[in-house]
């Protein structure tokens, strides 16, 4: 089994800033990518920023100049400091591992529960 762990999630003003982080634990055996996603109410889930394994990332054009990702792969832990948040920005954010386990072999993708960023403007 592989368990997420989000926190650092919360209400803030606009303009502000949170980190959240995300501790993947259990069987992990190798990690591929590891992000954040967002859903807010009626809308799709969308991809806020990645990190691929060697350092490459990715992110939303809403998010670039104001997140930033990293990781610490000795910790098996992403992070996200959102800097300038906007209500825009209003979310539960999801941690997202792409990782091959103890029972699977292959390349999964396995899904924090969410935390919860609200911006008030």
């Amino acid at each position: 089994q592989v368990q997420l762990v989000e926190s650092g999630g919360g209400v803030v003003q606009a303009g502000g800033s949170l980190r959240l982080s995300c501790a993947a634990s259990g069987s992990i055996l190798r990690i591929n990518a590891m992000g954040w996603y967002r859903q807010a109410p009626g809308k799709q889930r969308e991809l806020v920023a990645e990190i691929i394994s060697g350092g490459t990332t990715n992110s939303a054009d809403s998010v670039k100049g104001r997140f930033t990702i990293s990781r610490d792969n000795a910790k098996n832990t992403v992070y996200l400091q959102m800097n300038s948040l906007k209500p825009e920005d209003t979310a539960v954010y999801v941690c997202n591992v792409v990782a091959t386990s103890g029972s699977k072999a292959y390349w999964y993708p396995y899904w924090g529960r969410g935390t919860q960023v609200t911006v008030s403007s």
